[in-house]
């Protein structure tokens, strides 16, 4: 028996869980786990070569590679057979959010948004109680707005 494969980090909020081709599709829903969501974010469309996709989610390279093949492989037979695509479950941990104040410059941490949490524009700065604020994420800072609603998960899948 295989080991279970450790959590990966996911960082952005999935702001569209399913995709449904045009038409009737007479073929099952691809299930696209979101692991496999962010590692196509990172590698296509933010750029980032495998060693920063992998620091970025917390595994090996060799890991990363798996999952990136796994999701790859999964949007092309959705694609290419006209199956929706339903994005949801999986092994991962939402990342902790990382902001700098700007009036003192300090860096704090804070814990991903859930529902009822804050969601990052109303946090204060805990060393001076300023609001305004510059959120750090993969090294690109960007000015804060309104959040998304972020949930852990884990399944039992058997295609990990």
């Amino acid at each position: 028996m295989s080991r279970r494969r450790c959590c990966g980090l996911i960082g952005d909020a999935i702001i569209c869980q399913t995709f449904i081709p045009q038409g009737q599709s007479r073929w099952p829903a691809v299930l696209v786990q979101l692991e496999e969501l962010e590692a196509v974010r990172l590698k296509d469309k933010v750029g980032l070569d495998q060693v920063e996709c992998s620091v970025s989610m917390g595994v090996s390279r060799a890991t990363f590679q798996r999952i990136l093949r796994a999701a790859r492989g999964k949007i092309a037979t959705a694609l290419v057979e006209g199956r929706p695509i339903v994005i949801e479950g999986g092994n991962y941990l939402i990342k902790n959010r990382v902001f700098e104040c700007v009036g003192c410059g300090n860096i704090w941490e804070s814990e991903p948004c859930s529902a009822g949490g804050k969601h990052g524009y109303e946090i204060t700065c805990p060393k001076c109680g300023n609001m305004k604020k510059i959120r750090h994420e993969n090294g690109i800072k960007h000015t804060c707005s309104g959040g998304q609603l972020y949930e852990q998960g884990q399944s039992d899948s058997s295609n990990d």
